[in-house]
């Protein structure tokens, strides 16, 4: 594990993905090492391959303080009618965050500076929920948790080091136990899915019951880089489940899981977010 402190040079940046203004990364690299996850490219702009991804994480120590001198000078009008989404290729809440308090620095500092827009987080951690006191100070705070499977061994699998789903099950009945503004990340569509598509009901059913109503749902993102990585990372998985994740990418295979998930959305009262399922190339 390669861990070092590094000193940022910015923090609060423009982000291209739609409707998000600003992006705050707290940290580079993530060690929750997620063997689909797209932000592996982040190796490149501190000397890592796609494959040491999850080995590696640079906390950058001047977050807090640099976003109180940014905020001034990138935010008019105290950020009204701005989103400001933490975190785009890494996550806030990974096991470094219990001793940096990162995340909670600049949550402080928004605070702080009056904030009137959208906050915006996105985690696999229960850590989250340290920051309640914090998060009830903002105008609109919205906590999304990533939940790919109600099956503990499966996120396991293809989420190394992440807290186990039942974990993230239980995050969100505490955030809105608390009130807060909630959604689900269901991205990407795993292949057990396509094998077993009565697991997809059972989490829905699963997040229905945390309270949740709110879903993002993706479906896979096989860019070169991610596919090289899944397929030296996977050996051991059926080929035919392997066969099928791929096929994820044609346009036939997705409209019919698309059809699935709506019909499940409306079976139990759910709100699919964009009103679509997410597919990378055509959101772009």
């Amino acid at each position: 594990m390669d861990f070092q402190e590094i000193v940022a040079k910015s923090i609060l940046n423009k982000c291209g993905i739609p409707g998000i203004d600003f992006v705050i990364n707290p940290y580079v690299g993530c060690r929750f090492a997620c063997k689909y996850c797209y932000a592996s490219f982040m190796g490149r702009f501190v000397g890592k391959k796609v494959s040491d991804w999850g080995e590696y994480v640079f906390a950058k120590k001047n977050a807090p303080e640099l976003l109180r001198k940014e905020l001034p000078r990138k935010l008019t009008r105290h950020g009204r009618g701005k989103e400001i989404f933490l975190s785009s290729v890494t996550d806030p809440y990974q096991g470094l965050e219990v001793k940096y308090r990162l995340t909670r620095g600049c949550l402080e500092a928004l605070v702080d500076f009056g904030f009137q827009g959208t906050l915006s987080i996105l985690t696999k951690s229960g850590l989250v929920t340290r920051d309640l006191d914090v998060l009830k100070k903002f105008k609109r705070a919205v906590v999304g948790l990533t939940v790919t499977s109600t099956d503990d061994s499966i996120s396991r699998y293809f989420e190394k080091y992440a807290p186990p789903v039942s974990e993230r099950l239980k995050t969100l009945t505490a955030l809105n136990q608390n009130g807060l503004a909630t959604y689900a990340f269901i991205g990407p569509l795993l292949p057990h899915f396509v094998a077993a598509p009565q697991e997809l009901e059972k989490l829905i059913k699963a997040l229905k019951a945390t309270g949740t109503r709110n879903l993002f749902i993706e479906h896979l993102n096989l860019a070169p880089y991610i596919k090289g990585r899944l397929v030296a990372e996977t050996k051991d998985v059926d080929r035919d489940i392997l066969q099928k994740f791929y096929s994820s990418q044609s346009a036939d295979y997705r409209e019919k899981l698309n059809g699935l998930i709506r019909r499940l959305i409306k079976k139990y009262d759910m709100n699919l977010l964009l009103d679509m399922v997410i597919f990378h190339q055509e959101f772009q």
